[in-house]
């Protein structure tokens, strides 16, 4: 049976109040297309997309630049190659 009382739980994680994080989670980006996907594909429907990078926001064209892969079979593979240009990590916050 469920619990009456989970609709009053707090929540998980405790949101800051500080200045939003420019830029959208690259998974974000990423689900809003479709597998496979061609490098072109991407940039025509993504490319004015910001992300968000552990040296601050970048826009996804600019990232799709220093990518050589012409076609990505799934997002694990998009993502990866955009991490190997951007990195991984924390993402910088305003009050870092």
């Amino acid at each position: 049976m469920a619990d009456d009382d989970s609709e009053e739980e707090e929540p998980a994680v405790e949101l800051g109040e500080g200045e939003p994080v420019e830029g959208a989670p690259l998974a974000r980006v990423t689900s809003r297309l479709n597998w496979g996907a061609a490098h072109s594909d991407i940039v025509e429907r993504e490319g004015d997309s910001t992300v968000r990078t552990p040296d601050g926001p970048r826009d996804l064209a600019d990232v799709m630049d220093e990518i050589d892969t012409p076609y990505f079979e799934t997002r694990q593979e998009f993502t990866e190659a955009v991490h190997e240009v951007v990195g991984t990590g924390p993402i910088p916050t305003a009050n870092e």
